[in-house]
């Protein structure tokens, strides 16, 4: 269980939760990373504002064109679960931003998490996470 400090941040960090299905803000989806980076780098690479692609309401960018192709044939594929919003977060019921270099490839998927003490609870058990989280992500996902 996390201790109560991190329970306080969460929780605060979670009241300047942004709306919609996908966290983004001034510097793109995923503040600017390269989700493909992530697969094939295997490390978090800020992307290049000169190659974008939209996609659900937010702008995502990427350090080569080709990871621009790839993200573009298969969004799902590489966008981060639960919209790049905290993995950890979902797992308890709310929407919070999350660290673009605290992240977990998990059976092929891209989680995020808050910060390196969350990313260490997540990794831990991510099955366990995984399933209640996507349960509340239902709920979740369009609200805020």
């Amino acid at each position: 269980m996390p201790s109560l400090s991190l329970r306080l941040e969460l929780l605060l960090s979670a009241l300047r939760r942004k709306r919609g299905e996908v966290f983004h803000n001034k510097r793109g989806a995923i503040n600017g990373y390269d989700p493909v980076a992530y697969f094939s780098e295997q490390k978090s690479i800020v992307g290049n504002k000169q190659i974008s692609y939209s996609w659900k309401g937010a702008k995502w960018y990427f350090s080569s064109a080709g990871n621009k192709e790839n993200f573009a044939s298969d969004p799902e594929k590489f966008m981060p679960q639960f919209g790049g919003f905290c993995a950890y977060g979902v797992h308890n019921g709310y929407k919070i931003h999350a660290d673009p270099c605290c992240w977990t490839i998990f059976e092929e998927r891209l989680y995020l998490n808050y910060n390196k003490r969350v990313q260490q609870m997540w990794r831990a058990d991510p099955q366990k996470y995984i399933a209640v989280a996507a349960e509340n992500w239902e709920r979740l996902k369009d609200r805020y």
